[in-house]
């Protein structure tokens, strides 16, 4: 796809992967929509990428709809939608109800609330490219987080779907899964962060240099960090050795966990 003048919307654009992916689809002479909640962090993008903020909920019904109808406005067209937006909210079973409607409404319900809107005008105009970002954690698992991992496999699910669904009917589906990334999620992380960081880090350039060469290839799957899909192989073919694994990593974060919770620690 030549990316040169076609219009790209992205959610969450105002830091991390989100600011590397509208910085990088504008050096390729995209025409940009920068999309947050953080509406100083979305017009700032926009600036420095000369594109068009539209601050607001990537989630919600109402959101979406707004965020797409000003889009068009803007662009005329949207050719690329990235569903970039996420959360990682609440932690194991003492997640509340509210994090886990959280994480739902924006790791999975933000993508099919997108293509809603955006995939019958694409089946009626020749076709247009939506762009899941997820996360290893929804090939993998997330040590932690029930509702990071299981939102992440819903995303991943849902654009698998989607692609299987309407990839003949000139509808590409791209669904991208780093690991580590060198952002405040990470940075926030705690107990996980040298674990998360295990394969490197990368920064959210290099990720976004990873899904523009992706669609350049036709990928249906980006991995930024290879090694995850030899980890997903891997839990495939003998899942019982995955869980092990995971367990002793487990086990290894809760000693951690212990230790920095002992006196004069």
């Amino acid at each position: 796809m030549d990316i040169k003048g076609k219009g790209v919307v992205i959610t969450g654009a105002g830091h991390g992967i989100g600011r590397a992916l509208a910085h990088r689809f504008a050096a390729e002479g995209a025409r940009v929509v920068v999309n947050d909640l953080d509406a100083n962090a979305a017009r700032a993008v926009a600036s420095e990428v000369d594109g068009h903020a539209v601050p607001g909920d990537a989630a919600s019904d109402d959101g979406v709809r707004a965020l797409i109808d000003a889009a068009r406005r803007h662009l005329g067209a949207i050719d690329v939608y990235c569903a970039n937006a996420g959360v990682d909210v609440g932690a194991g079973l003492a997640a509340s109800e509210q994090d886990w409607a959280t994480a739902i409404e924006v790791n999975t319900m933000a993508h099919v609330r997108a293509a809603r809107r955006l995939v019958p005008d694409w089946l009626e105009s020749g076709g247009g490219t939506f762009v899941v970002t997820a996360s290893a954690a929804g090939l993998l698992t997330m040590l932690g987080s029930p509702t990071y991992s299981v939102t992440k496999h819903g995303a991943v699910a849902f654009a698998e779907w989607l692609s299987i669904t309407y990839g003949d009917r000139g509808v590409t589906v791209h669904c991208v899964c780093p690991q580590g990334v060198r952002t405040r999620m990470l940075d926030n992380s705690g107990v996980f962060k040298e674990m998360l960081s295990h394969d490197t880090a990368l920064t959210p350039e290099q990720v976004a240099e990873s899904v523009l060469k992706g669609m350049a290839d036709g990928s249906f799957l980006i991995l930024p960090h290879p090694e995850a899909g030899e980890y997903y192989a891997y839990r495939a073919a003998k899942p019982d050795k995955w869980q092990a694994s995971m367990r002793k990593l487990q086990r290894r974060v809760d000693e951690a966990g212990d230790s920095a919770a002992a006196p004069g620690r």
